[in-house]
């Protein structure tokens, strides 16, 4: 079952250029499928904020070929500081503490992986960028997909890596709403100049309800991030200078370097921002369509695994077809029973992530930055990590990677 030949449905269609859509191309490529990734930004997305490769992640990683290029795009850090008004650390964290990663665990910036990604893919995969779906109907025999500027065209196999707010979700499964499950905070990420001369450095500032996040992984430019509890009526997704108002009037009392970092918003070339979401489908095909990644399970943007969650799943949904000839009616299921208990774990372990990121009040944040400020001094960090690293690390190896 390795040569094209046999193969029942060489056609396949995926639907975004992120992560999950170029890890699932590279594999379907690699086992004899012919390509196709649409994707509606014109061009690769730039920047994006610091993403976690765990466990059998790293090892999906590791079957690519791609650790040397994950490994020269590592953020490095070298730690980081809880920081009040004034700027004065109120807890001092070393790399070892920062990223609470197991060894042999990495972080880079998502875009730098989605370059990584693309360019062990670009030479045998067709790539449509500034281009989108706007029609799936399914045939007996394959999917004819609309584009909204490209011609109609037919394929064996749909597949939506088009993130939490699939198109491809939403034509084949339904709205949004039956599937999105939210924590009640709202999280933006921008790039900002690099005035505090950060180097592979963080610092974290809190605030009753919020957190103002700054670090840089390099010294030419820094990141961003402000995480709030979400107002119950947010600006539309697509309006993004609503988002960047009410991120603007959110923070405007939250003191430290943070009015020059809202200063810089309207000109950020990456802005970001979205609700601080899961995504929960009972099932993840229906036909010839599939979806993979945040499409799918979306663990929400603050979990730390849903750029691991995307690699496995490219690497089961693509080694499933495989095994199965291109036959989807057997494939499809075996994904998501192969999958199903290592995502539920992840969803689980990044809805607890989510909600308990942000101190609800001032004797929260105390409380916090005091236990962090001990940990630092303790003779044995690693007996008082325990209990934070041992879920992570059992979430991100809780499953046997197959040997398709």
């Amino acid at each position: 079952m390795t040569t094209t030949q046999q193969l029942t449905n060489k056609t396949v269609l995926i639907c975004g250029a992120s992560v999950a859509g170029p890890a699932l191309a590279y594999w379907l490529t690699r086992y004899g499928f012919t390509v196709t990734v649409v994707e509606q930004a014109p061009t690769l997305r730039e920047g994006g904020y610091k993403v976690d490769i765990r466990g059998v992640a790293m090892e999906v990683i590791d079957r690519m070929g791609l650790l040397p290029e994950v490994g020269k795009a590592s953020t490095a850090m070298r730690g980081g500081a809880w920081v009040d008004d004034k700027g004065k650390a109120l807890a001092t964290l070393g790399p070892e503490l920062i990223g609470l990663r197991s060894p042999g665990d990495d972080e880079v910036l998502r875009g730098d992986l989605a370059h990584i990604l693309f360019n062990a893919t670009k030479g045998g995969v067709e790539y449509l960028f500034g281009d989108s779906i706007t029609g799936l109907v399914q045939q007996a025999d394959g999917v004819s997909v609309r584009f909204r500027d490209a011609a109609p065209r037919v394929f064996d196999l749909v597949i939506g890596a088009d993130g939490m707010h699939s198109t491809v979700r939403r034509l084949v499964f339904g709205p949004e709403e039956q599937f999105a499950r939210h924590t009640g905070m709202a999280a933006c990420v921008v790039s900002v100049p690099n005035f505090l001369d950060l180097d592979h450095w963080e610092l974290m500032h809190p605030t009753p309800g919020q957190v103002v996040q700054l670090y840089a992984t390099q010294r030419s430019a820094a990141k961003a991030q402000f995480i709030f509890q979400a107002p119950a009526q947010l600006p539309d997704r697509h309006d993004r200078a609503a988002q960047q108002q009410l991120v603007a009037t959110t923070f405007a009392d939250a003191g430290w370097q943070t009015p020059t970092l809202l200063h810089a918003l309207p000109q950020s070339p990456d802005f970001y921002f979205d609700t601080v979401s899961q995504i929960h489908l009972d099932r993840w095909s229906y036909g010839r369509v599939a979806v993979v990644g945040d499409a799918a399970w979306c663990p929400s943007p603050l979990s730390g695994q849903g750029t691991s969650m995307a690699l496995v799943g490219a690497y089961v949904l693509a080694g499933e077809l495989k095994a199965a000839a291109g036959d989807q009616r057997v494939a499809f299921g075996r994904y998501q029973a192969a999958l199903q208990p290592y995502i539920t774990e992840n969803l689980t372990l990044g809805w607890n992530n989510a909600t308990q990121m942000v101190a609800a009040d001032r004797r929260a944040i105390r409380t916090q930055t005091t236990m962090l400020r001990m940990l630092r001094h303790m003779p044995c960090k690693g007996l008082a990590l325990r209990p934070i690293i041992k879920p992570l690390q059992r979430a991100a190896n809780a499953i046997q990677l197959t040997d398709y």
